[in-house]
């Protein structure tokens, strides 16, 4: 599979926008896979696309009937930048006790505990969320 991602000293930005249904989040995953191509943290930046395109298609307009969300993928030769921007709503995602027996509300949890830092720009119009995820160094001598 080829990669964006040719060099390790590169930068490359995709983005992409996507129709706000849930069938489109598989299809963000396989955008961020084809950004980054066999790398160790391709798995890891999958999920938690996947988190940040359902949180948006759930809880924002995005999920409306003719909504969209945005995905860009960034990376450079040690971090690589996700986010998602929807079409925003009335709350802003947050943080939120699970109990146990919850099926739903742990999607912030796991990118806390996947990325090394998290956040979320915006406002009721419109918000991007976003996730810091290190790479691992590759290329000559590593």
């Amino acid at each position: 599979m080829s990669s964006a991602l040719n060099s390790p000293a590169e930068i490359h930005q995709w983005c992409r926008n996507f129709p706000g249904t849930l069938d489109q989040i598989r299809a963000a995953r396989h955008f961020v896979a084809d950004y980054l191509g066999e790398r160790p943290e391709t798995d890891t930046a999958r999920l938690v696309i996947s988190e940040l395109a359902t949180n948006a298609i759930r809880h924002t307009r995005s999920g409306l009937p003719g909504g969209r969300f945005g995905v860009t993928a960034l990376a450079g030769s040690s971090l690589l930048i996700l986010a998602v921007l929807d079409e925003g709503g009335p709350t802003a995602p947050h943080l939120r006790q699970a109990q146990d027996e919850d099926q739903n509300g742990r999607g912030l949890h796991l990118i806390d505990t996947l990325t090394t830092r998290w956040g979320i720009h915006g406002d009721q119009a419109g918000r991007t969320v976003w996730a810091l995820i290190p790479l691992t160094p590759t290329g000559p001598g590593t």
